[in-house]
C-alpha cells in the first residue's frame, strides 16, 4: 500500500504542475484536513477542511498573488500511511516583484487511496521576505 501512497502524492503534484486542479483534488479525501505551517501567510484559516476550503483559502490565493508559484519536489519518502515530500517553493510575489525559493517539507497522511491530511513545513521568513516584509 505504501508504494501506492507515494504514487497518489506524486499524481497530486503532477496534476498541479500540469495546471489541472480537479485532477489534483481527486487525490484528496472530500474531508481532507490541510494544515499550513505556523507563521505562513496562508495559515490564517488553518486548518482548511474539505476541497472548497482548500481551493478558496490556498489555491485561489496562491494563483492570484503569485506568478509562477509551484512546488519543486526533489524526493518523496515512503513512510507507510504517510508520505514525506522534500522540495522547494518557487514563484514571484506580484505585489513586491520578489522571487522566492525556500525549502519546504510536506507530510501527507493517506487512507483508502486518498490523502486525508496534509502538514506543511517551510521557511516562512523567506516567504515573508518575498512578500515584502523587511524582517
Amino acid at each position: 500500500m505504501s508504494a501506492e501512497n507515494v504514487a497518489i502524492v506524486r499524481a497530486f503534484y503532477d496534476a498541479l504542475e500540469a495546471g489541472d486542479p480537479p485532477a489534483a483534488l481527486a487525490r484528496l479525501s472530500p474531508d481532507m484536513v490541510w494544515s499550513e505551517a505556523e507563521n505562513f501567510p496562508y495559515a490564517d484559516r488553518s486548518p482548511y477542511v474539505g476541497h472548497d476550503a482548500i481551493v478558496e483559502g490556498i489555491f485561489a490565493r496562491l494563483g492570484s498573488e503569485w506568478d509562477g508559484f509551484g512546488v519543486v519536489v526533489d524526493e518523496l519518502l515512503d513512510a507507510g500511511d504517510r508520505v514525506v515530500a522534500l522540495g522547494r517553493y518557487v514563484g514571484t510575489y506580484k505585489a513586491s516583484g520578489n522571487a522566492m525559493n525556500p525549502q519546504a517539507v510536506h507530510v501527507w497522511t493517506l487512507s483508502d487511496g486518498k490523502a486525508v491530511a496534509f502538514q506543511q513545513y517551510v521557511d516562512t521568513l523567506a516567504v515573508a521576505r518575498a512578500m515584502g516584509a523587511s524582517a
